[in-house]
């Protein structure tokens, strides 16, 4: 199932399906009882399924397909095949392993659909087939494996591609190892190069039109008659000289007419013939050769007649550009081919000149005048007919404006008084128009490109100029920074900040890195916490830590005891519910109560067995800030927090109350608030009704939204990292309490799934509850945006998709053509997390410290630059293999934590660097 969601389709001969089918039939035989099995049977499971069969009829079924099967590779060897169907199933079973051949019938069943129901029937039948310590008797897990063959038997198996799939159907890995092997070199681009834009290409340019359709079945079949297309002529062995260095072939040339244009289409023979799953066929070199010219693009036909073949024809398009020449057999098959063309264009078009009419012969090329040069009338009335050996006819559209019709009615009007002047101007008139119509056409090309490019650029500097700092920070200049941001640096400043300036320290990061000995000490700078050349604000921070752990650790004390109390509650009912059951005069007297099951808390009273009082849990202690006391919230505290959460005395409004810990008026950045003391179980007001208390506390929707996202943190930090060595149960201790005090000052935003994989590599560098706390709030400010509630996912989508069409217009089309991907959403992870999931810790810590000093350095949205190299550095491998957009998920799932870190992040820079030269234009 698994491979089934990640791959376009399931290959029958899978090691997962070999696997599979060992794993089931295993199960199916397990605890089989003798008499079923067959005593004098070796295939237990051929035995089974055919007793199943006698009165299952989807069983009977696969028993006759499978010894069908048998029959077959026992045979083949002999080439003794029983039937035309045998004939067909052997086709699709080249050769099976001995495996397979082992596990045939389940593996039938498997690819038939009908495994699952099989067992179904063997798990309802159980008693008939199985002892009892069998799986399938077991009333739990038979059950339980009917149900999972449901998935696997829903899904479709081929052999479609080729018997070896492991070739196919790769991993991300095989693939990464296979590029590697056969790149001969890496597409390399200067940083300092202008990017391609994305301009659209006019078919007219070239003389070779584009390669068809890369489905060559697709392309051989829309040279025939069909419903979208009529074919008005076809002709086989029409030579062409595709190169100058190359003899001419033959091809196979078809005019094609549809209900807006027609196509002429040109495919050399080699291609007619060809087998469609031969991977060379599909690769062909040929492609290259065929044309597919669109008619309304051509201007001009020049037809030429030789005596040793049937005619050339050349095809001039609109910018005076020609294709190559078409060489007709003999036997009339170029007359026949204007014929044909001429007939096409009409109604909407013509031929000028148009082709003559005689009877007996149908349509001939058009017969030439001899005018004698003294122009007397006697010699024109002879009317000397000769046939010519070249043409050149004009395709024309009267319905639109020609330009040469204009100048010929301007030149034979002026020189009407003239006519044998006017004759050699018409003469004349043609080539020189073409002349300058060649011109034109040349000088206009070249301006709209010019000017595409022009405005494009424009809108790229538009769009893209908020992406990048437009100051560009190069390596090299004052010194070297691809060192990084060594220790003897560091000191340096610390010893006299004016030694290097805020800007040299982040060039120094941006380009190289923090020394991994110093990250605990410069991690604070780069996030904000300090200030560079300012002092250290740790005292402060730290009281403000604390007294946030001690709100909403007093509020995480309340929740526990109402939880206890709600739990209690619900099991005192229960236990009432169970002890009336015999009794018959509470039962009627249950029928009227409310099905709440917190009604009323008395019965917990007479119940509960706990002692009445019971202290809160203990504030684990910070580090390097001295052991917190247990501190509850108080109104009296004078913090300026928008949350003191007030616990009062009192029954009248029924709130909870902690009379007894009364904690004095003290100043929270220099004393810490008194140890909260849960107030006896007798002090709660438990006589009210649940319904009345929610209803009456001012708290209780603060308690709610505290319980909510308590209950979320507590369970992403048990599975945040688990695996990696820091996170210790003390350590996830500390990761909790950093989450829970962030959460309680940014409850109206609260815990969002993630936030545990961005609190995680800043707690492991630093080390230190309030210091990691204070960074973690500063990281927030930027990556809270990417969560559900803020909106910057959408335009990281947005700005992916503008420099990837800009700067890799190739990966884009791909993208737009494979069901159209571009909206980026793989991306999503990358963006949402500053790819920590992407990468191994040390990476992790590469990389963010990078994109925190792009911000100065280069750009502020460095992250999107990463993530363009991502892509970038595998896009061989993506267009070689025209994956879709469950291919390219697949791909990055399994290259996580795989990549080259410094690979990327320099090709990152580089990019960086491009959209600025692009900006500047330089």
């Amino acid at each position: 199932m698994e491979e089934a969601v990640t791959r376009k389709f399931v290959h029958e001969d899978s090691s997962h399906i070999v696997s599979f089918c060992a794993a089931v039939e295993a199960c199916v035989l397990h605890g089989l009882k003798r008499r079923a099995a067959g005593f004098l049977r070796s295939n237990k499971i051929a035995a089974l399924f055919m007793k199943v069969g006698k009165s299952f009829a989807p069983a009977e079924e696969l028993c006759r397909k499978a010894q069908e099967l048998e029959q077959i590779t026992e045979s083949k060897r002999n080439q003794s095949l029983p039937n035309q169907d045998s004939l067909r199933i052997l086709s699709r079973l080249p050769s099976l392993s001995p495996q397979v051949v082992r596990n045939l019938w389940i593996r039938t069943a498997l690819i038939e659909k009908v495994l699952d129901k099989i067992v179904l029937y063997l798990v309802e039948n159980s008693s008939k087939f199985y002892e009892k310590e069998a799986i399938l008797m077991d009333p739990v897990d038979g059950p339980i494996l009917a149900s999972l063959l449901v998935g696997p038997c829903a899904l479709e198996y081929t052999k479609m591609k080729t018997a070896d799939h492991f070739w196919t159907d790769p991993s991300a890995d095989e693939l990464v190892q296979r590029h590697r092997i056969h790149s001969g070199h890496c597409r390399q681009d200067s940083p300092t190069k202008r990017p391609a834009l994305c301009i659209q290409k006019r078919h007219s340019s070239n003389s070779m039109e584009e390669r068809p359709s890369p489905s060559a079945r697709d392309y051989v079949e829309s040279l025939h008659q069909n419903n979208r297309a009529t074919l008005l002529f076809g002709k086989n062995n029409v030579l062409v000289q595709p190169r100058d260095d190359m003899e001419a072939i033959p091809g196979y040339l078809s005019l094609h007419q549809t209900a807006h244009i027609m196509t002429l289409k040109w495919t050399p023979n080699q291609l007619m013939n060809g087998s469609v799953g031969d991977l060379d066929y599909e690769h062909s070199v040929y492609w290259d050769y065929a044309m597919t010219i669109r008619l309304e693009e051509i201007v001009y036909l020049h037809c030429h007649q030789q005596v040793d073949t049937g005619g050339t024809v050349v095809l001039v398009s609109q910018d005076g550009i020609q294709r190559p020449p078409l060489r007709f057999p003999r036997g009339g098959h170029l007359l026949q081919f204007l014929s044909c063309l001429e007939n096409g264009l009409l109604p909407h078009g013509q031929l000028d000149p148009p082709l003559w009419s005689q009877r007996g012969k149908g349509k001939v090329f058009p017969k030439l005048r001899n005018r004698c040069s003294q122009g007397s009338s006697d010699s024109v009335s002879d009317k000397e007919e000769d046939e010519a050996t070249d043409y050149v006819f004009r395709i024309l559209f009267p319905n639109s404006q020609s330009e040469f019709g204009n100048y010929f009615k301007i030149r034979g009007g002026a020189n009407m008084e003239n006519p044998d002047l006017c004759a050699v101007s018409l003469c004349r008139a043609p080539l020189k128009l073409l002349c300058d119509q060649m011109k034109y056409q040349i000088i206009s090309r070249a301006f709209y490109g010019w000017l595409a490019y022009c405005r494009h650029l424009s809108t790229v500097r538009t769009h893209l100029s908020a992406l990048v700092n437009h100051t560009i920070v190069t390596p090299d200049a004052p010194g070297d920074a691809l060192g990084g941001l060594t220790a003897e640096v560091w000191q340096r400043f610390l010893q006299d900040c004016t030694a290097y300036k805020e800007q040299e320290l982040l060039r120094l990061v941006y380009f190289g890195g923090v020394d991994p000995s110093l990250r605990k000490e410069v991690w604070p700078f780069l996030l904000g916490h300090y200030q560079f050349g300012m002092s250290e604000v740790d005292e402060q921070v730290r009281a403000c830590y604390e007294q946030t752990m001690s709100e909403w650790l007093g509020c995480e004390a309340i929740v526990r005891q109402r939880e206890k109390e709600q739990h209690a509650a619900a099991l005192a009912k229960c236990s009432s519910i169970s002890a009336s059951v015999d009794n018959p005069s509470t039962v009627q007297r249950m029928m009227h109560r409310d099905s709440n099951v917190f009604e009323s808390v008395e019965e917990v009273e007479q119940i509960e067995t706990e002692p009445k009082s019971e202290e809160a849990k203990p504030v684990p202690k910070i580090p390097n800030g001295g052991g917190l006391p247990n501190v509850a919230s108080s109104p009296d505290s004078g913090h300026p927090s928008s949350r003191n959460f007030s616990v009062t005395s009192g029954t009248s409004d029924h709130s909870l109350s902690t009379e007894d810990s009364t904690v004095p008026d003290t100043n929270p950045k220099t004393t810490i608030c008194a140890p909260p003391q849960l107030a006896p179980a007798q002090q709660i007001p438990v006589k009210a009704h649940q319904e009345e208390l929610e209803a009456d506390d001012p708290n209780q929707e603060l308690l709610d939204m505290y319980t909510i996202n308590l209950h979320r943190i507590e369970k992403d930090v048990q599975r945040c990292d688990r695996n990696y060595w820091y996170f210790t149960p003390a350590n996830l201790e500390k990761l909790r309490n950093i989450m829970c005090s962030y959460v309680w000052q940014h409850l109206e935003i609260g815990y969002v799934q993630g936030m545990c994989d961005l609190l995680a590599p800043l707690l492991v560098i630093l080390d230190d509850e309030t210091m990691a706390f204070s960074c973690f709030t500063e990281l927030m400010k930027r990556m809270n945006q990417n969560f559900p509630h803020g909106g910057a996912m959408d335009t990281h989508f947005a700005n992916m998709r503008s420099l990837i069409q800009i700067l890799d217009s190739e990966i884009f089309e791909l993208m737009h053509q494979n069901g159209d991907y571009t909206h980026f959403y793989f991306c999503y992870r990358w963006f949402l997390l500053d790819l920590k999931r992407e990468l191994v810790y040390d990476d992790v810590f590469a990389v963010w410290e990078t994109i925190w000093a792009a911000k100065d350095a280069s750009s502020g949205h460095f992250v999107l630059f990463i993530a363009l190299a991502l892509v970038e550095v595998y896009r061989d491998i993506i267009l070689e293999n025209n994956m879709d957009f469950t291919d390219i998920i697949k791909f990055f799932n399994e290259m996580a934590e795989h990549h080259n870190i410094k690979q990327i992040l320099t090709l990152a820079r580089d990019l960086v660097c491009k959209v600025q030269t692009l900006i500047e234009n330089k």
